[in-house]
């Protein structure tokens, strides 16, 4: 008779509850990880589909400061997704838009406009600076004087500009060539007074950019001056009871 030692019989049983044991922890924690997973994707789905509404109602609301940033947005973090997709058909419209109203901003704050006492009387001005990155500041001034009437004039630093009774500024009007006839005030302002200030302000209602050539008295220096003139709003520079002729 052959007898089992006792303490190998035990060692087949445990091993086998061990590995019965180590499966069903194992199953449980796929379980817990698929779970995990499709929460994660329910809540991908739902944060899409929020981003999306909220797209679309901007849409319908004309916001397109808020459907450019939900929709920059959208797009980058789910790129593959159909809501992107949707996205992508009309946000560069939009993009194009609000870069367009951006630059139209930009354009309208180079003008300042001012309505105050000048010598005796009350004037009107509309100013723009000249954009070319200059250490130079030559600003272009439209004026309404209640005694001077309307005038037109570069404004600059210093000793002003190389004039001889009437002299010609060469211009540009968006690229296209233009003379303007100006003279320098007697009373010795650095300035250039148009002889033309209506032409002229008709001319710049229809203009994006002007260029003009002047030469300096500080050296006989020969300058290019840009002003951005497309941001103009007439109805700010405001009209005035005129008394007198122009100055």
């Amino acid at each position: 008779m052959i007898r089992i030692p006792l303490r190998q019989g035990l060692a087949r049983p445990l091993t086998v509850a061990g590995l019965a044991g180590a499966l069903m922890l194992s199953g449980c924690t796929q379980h817990a990880a698929q779970e995990a997973a499709q929460r994660q994707a329910q809540a991908k789905t739902a944060e899409i589909a929020r981003d999306l509404d909220t797209y679309r109602q901007a849409l319908r609301d004309h916001n397109d400061a808020s459907a450019l940033a939900t929709g920059r947005d959208l797009v980058q973090r789910f790129p593959n997704d159909a809501a992107a997709k949707e996205v992508q058909q009309t946000l560069p419209d939009i993009q194009k838009r609000w870069a367009d109203k951006q630059e139209q901003e930009r354009l309208a704050e180079l003008w300042q406009y001012d309505e105050s006492p000048m010598a005796g009387g009350i004037q009107s001005t509309a100013v723009i600076y000249d954009s070319q990155p200059s250490d130079l500041s030559v600003r272009l001034v439209l004026r309404r004087h209640t005694s001077w009437g309307q005038s037109v004039y570069l404004f600059g630093d210093g000793k002003g500009f190389v004039c001889k009774g009437d002299c010609t500024i060469h211009a540009k009007f968006d690229g296209k060539p233009r003379t303007i006839v100006a003279y320098a005030p007697p009373t010795g302002e650095p300035a250039l007074m148009f002889r033309d200030d209506k032409g002229f302000i008709a001319a710049l209602t229809k203009a994006r950019k002007i260029e003009m050539e002047v030469t300096l008295r500080d050296g006989m220096k020969k300058v290019e001056l840009l002003y951005e003139v497309s941001g103009f709003l007439p109805d700010h520079w405001k009209p005035l009871a005129m008394k007198g002729g122009k100055g």
